[in-house]
């Protein structure tokens, strides 16, 4: 066996989940299994800069399960990439999000080797991306740039 490359990701940040109905989903996770409180958030063009795919929509709620954060996202259209994923398997794991080296760096390594952009944008000062990573991994894997400075204050919370 040869040595190991260099890690691309060397953390674990985050598990998304796709849902078709985010409240439910919420009333679940909170009632069931006594996870979180949720943050909630809406994403869409008022409120993403350079958004890809243009136009689409979703509504989503974070929390934290031990060190990592879940994530559950509800499509609010046909256009985005949860809304594909939901066509095409239904409800499930969608994507992890990573961490390793800065947002640009591991973004031009990926494309470089053929990693396609399926979705991202700009949303409150952190940029995040989705890399086509699913085609050998098996999974979508999301990056970001999240800068110290940058906070960001839910819609809602639940409960």
């Amino acid at each position: 066996m040869g040595a190991l490359r260099e890690p691309v990701f060397t953390e674990t940040l985050q598990i998304a989940i796709v849902v078709r109905d985010l409240d439910a989903a919420l009333k679940t996770y909170a009632d069931e299994y006594g996870i979180g409180p949720w943050e909630i958030y809406a994403f869409g063009p008022d409120n993403v800069d350079d958004l890809q795919p243009p136009g689409c929509a979703w509504r989503l709620a974070v929390t934290m399960v031990g060190s990592v954060q879940w994530e559950l996202i509800e499509p609010l259209d046909d256009k985005s990439i949860y809304a594909d994923f939901l066509a095409e398997k239904g409800e499930g794991v969608h994507h992890v999000a990573v961490g390793g080296k800065p947002h640009g760096d591991t973004l031009e390594a990926m494309t470089a080797r053929g990693r396609r952009v399926l979705q991202g944008g700009k949303y409150q000062g952190a940029t995040f991306t989705y890399l086509s990573t699913d085609e050998d991994l098996r999974v979508i894997t999301e990056i970001f740039d999240w800068p110290e400075s940058v906070t960001q204050e839910p819609d809602a919370v639940y409960p």
